[in-house]
C-alpha cells in the first residue's frame, strides 16, 4: 500500500517493513508540510503492532533534507506543541528516536542542519558515497543547532567531534562521515538500495519484541534528555531575533538560499569567508 500524500509519502513494502518517501520540491527544505507529514506517519507507525523497519529516503537525489524553512513560513508549525507536549520539530524528532522499531535513513544528497538532525534521529544511517552530504551550517550562519544534534553528535563522536562537525559548520561527504561516526557507513550509490532493503528485509524477519526491546535498552544510555532538547531549540528561536542572525539571514538569501543552485549545494564551501566585517555591519 502506497500513500499519495506529497511531502511524505509512505510504502508498505510488506506489513512488517515501510518505505517513507520525503519529496517536498524544489528543495526538500523543512516546512510544514513535512513536519506534519512526518508526525502523521510516526503516528501510523505508533498504532501498528506489526512494523518493525521503517526505511527514510529522498525523492530528490541531491537533497535529503537541505534544512529548515527560513522564510519564516514554518515557524508556527515548527513550535505548536505535538504529542510529547514539545514544539513541533522536537516532537518529531523526539518521537521518531523513541519508535519501538528500526529505523533508517537511506541518506543521497544534502542532509543538512534539521535535515541532519533528523537523519541523527534515526537509528541507522547508510548514505551514499558518492552522493551524500552532511552538516550542520547552524553556528556560520549565525544560529544554533535546534534539533538535537548537538546532543546526539556528543554521544555519537564524541566531544571534539561534535564541536567541529558543530562550530566549523562544514559540509562533509559520506567517507569522511563515516570515519567520524556520523553515519554507520558510506555505501557505494549503485549498491545502496540493495543494500539497505536487504538489511531491512533481515530485520523485518525477526520477532518484534526483542527489537523494540533491544532499541529501548540502548536508549536507556544513549538518548538525549528532552529538557536539553528543549534548551537548544529555545536557543535556536533566540538566535532568530538577534540582530547580526538577522543581518546573516537576510544576506544569505541574497546568495541564494533556498533556490536550486551553486549555493545550496555547496553551502559548507559558501559560508567560507562570507560574512566578514563588510558584510554584516
Amino acid at each position: 500500500m502506497t500513500d499519495t500524500q506529497q511531502a511524505v509519502r509512505v510504502h508498505e513494502v510488506t506489513p512488517a517493513y515501510w518505505q517513507v518517501t520525503l519529496d517536498n520540491p524544489p528543495l526538500n527544505v523543512v516546512d510544514a508540510a513535512i513536519i506534519t507529514g512526518l508526525a502523521e506517519v510516526l503516528d501510523r507507525v505508533e498504532a501498528s503492532d506489526q512494523v518493525r523497519v521503517v526505511v527514510f529516503e529522498s525523492a530528490d537525489d541531491e537533497f535529503f533534507l537541505a534544512h529548515f524553512d527560513m522564510t519564516g513560513n514554518s515557524t508556527a508549525a515548527a513550535r505548536t506543541p505535538g504529542r510529547t507536549g514539545l514544539p513541533g520539530t522536537t516532537d518529531v524528532l523526539v518521537r521518531l528516536a523513541a519508535l519501538p522499531v528500526l529505523t533508517i535513513a537511506k541518506i543521497r544528497g544534502r542532509a543538512r542542519g534539521v535535515g541532519s538532525e533528523f537523519v541523527l534521529a534515526c537509528d541507522l544511517r547508510y548514505a551514499s558515497a558518492e552522493r551524500a552530504i552532511l552538516g550542520q551550517p547552524e553556528v556560520g550562519a549565525g544560529v544554533i543547532p535546534g534539533g538535537g544534534s548537538i546532543e546526539r553528535l556528543a554521544h555519537l563522536v564524541g566531544r571534539a567531534r561534535a564541536l567541529e562537525i558543530v562550530i566549523g559548520s562544514d559540509d562533509y561527504d559520506a567517507r569522511t562521515a563515516q570515519e567520524l561516526g556520523y553515519v554507520n557507513r558510506a555505501v557505494p550509490d549503485a549498491e545502496l538500495d540493495a543494500f539497505v532493503d536487504a538489511f531491512a528485509r533481515r530485520v523485518a524477519s525477526f520477532d518484534r519484541r526483542p527489537i523494540a526491546t533491544a532499541k529501548r535498552l540502548v536508549d536507556r544510555i544513549t538518548l538525549p534528555e528532552n529538557g536539553h532538547l528543549l534548551e537548544s531549540q529555545a536557543q535556536f528561536a533566540a538566535a532568530l531575533t538577534w540582530p547580526e542572525t538577522q543581518k546573516r539571514v537576510v544576506r544569505l538569501f541574497e546568495k541564494g538560499l533556498q533556490q536550486r543552485g551553486d549555493f545550496e549545494l555547496r553551502f559548507g564551501h559558501h559560508l567560507n569567508g562570507l560574512f566578514d566585517e563588510s558584510t554584516v555591519d
